[in-house]
């Protein structure tokens, strides 16, 4: 009589197995670029002490008229700061994620599959950051001294410096963002500084 001997997997295995290698690699780089995305996020909104909201149904900065920062002495050397460390912190983000997802399409042990879908993510980023540039740009053009603009997944922060923001200059701004990416007011986040 043979005895057969029962192969058991590893659940991790079975997991791996059942998922696919390529769609586990696809997860882990998308995850990067929400933690990446997730960071950005931190620094813009962690920045500023006396923002207390944008009303995204009504399109208004619940801040109008209010003067947040009272207590917070901005001189113009610090908000020059403030807006180029943000630019380099939201650079320095894009450009761990570009290097991960380079890193994906070189990868000779990578499929078809994975290089395509990196490629994909690298061409995402890349139009974000134009638009990012496109956004700033023009808001500036409009009036206002400076602008740090972050697009990702169908939203987009945009942090001005300015006193006050009137609906015009609201209207104005949510205006820009949505003609260059056809995100809606209800996805935009208008931060003063």
């Amino acid at each position: 009589m043979v005895y057969e001997e029962e192969v058991r997997t590893s659940p991790l295995k079975n997991f791996v197995n059942k998922i696919g290698k390529r769609n586990l690699i696809i997860i882990g780089v998308v995850l990067l670029i929400g933690v990446a995305v997730w960071v950005n996020w931190m620094i813009f909104s962690g920045n500023d002490p006396g923002y207390t909201g944008y009303d995204k149904n009504s399109g208004m900065d619940t801040n109008y008229g209010v003067d947040t920062e009272a207590n917070v002495e901005d001189t113009g050397s610090n908000l020059d700061s403030y807006f180029a460390s943000t630019q380099i912190s939201r650079q320095r983000a894009r450009d761990e994620a570009l290097e991960v997802l380079q890193s994906v399409v070189d990868n000779a042990s990578a499929d078809e599959v994975t290089r395509n879908q990196a490629l994909a993510d690298i061409s995402k980023i890349a139009k974000d950051m134009e638009a990012e540039a496109n956004i700033e740009t023009l808001i500036v053009a409009k009036g206002f001294a400076q602008c740090v603009a972050v697009v990702n997944g169908g939203m987009a922060t945009i942090v001005v410096e300015a006193e006050n923001l009137t609906p015009s200059d609201i209207a104005i701004i949510n205006e820009i963002v949505y003609d260059q990416t056809g995100i809606k007011p209800i996805n935009i986040t208008i931060t003063k500084k």
